[in-house]
């Protein structure tokens, strides 16, 4: 289900975003003062308006099917710097300043636990 229609996006960025089939743009998010990866989230078109917003990075949930603010519960905010739509207009990067850990694990990002190839082979 698209939500496209519902959103106050201004329509010159909507027009160039690239929305899975059910009207999502993926999101990575990088910390400002680390260029640390802190995790990978979804955005429809109102979650995008509402971060551009609110300065307060706003992401679409597939599991609950809902809006959540980064932090909101637990205290683990994303102030919101930076957002940039690549070449292709189908991936955002959230430039952050992450208040406490990025992953609902509790490490500093989403990418800490599993390195599947490092650098020192």
């Amino acid at each position: 289900m698209s939500r496209v229609a519902e959103s106050a996006l201004d329509q010159g960025i909507a027009a160039r975003l690239k929305r899975t089939p059910d009207g999502l743009v993926c999101a990575v998010v990088q910390e400002r003062g680390t260029g640390d990866v802190l995790m990978v989230a979804w955005m429809d078109d109102e979650a995008l308006h509402r971060t551009l917003t609110t300065g307060r990075a706003t992401y679409w949930s597939r599991s609950r099917e809902a809006y959540w603010v980064k932090g909101e519960t637990s205290g683990h905010v994303q102030h919101v710097h930076e957002v940039r739509l690549d070449c292709d207009g189908d991936a955002l990067l959230v430039v952050v300043d992450q208040t406490g850990p990025a992953c609902h694990t509790g490490t500093h990002t989403c990418f800490d636990a599993d390195v599947l190839l490092a650098a020192d082979r």
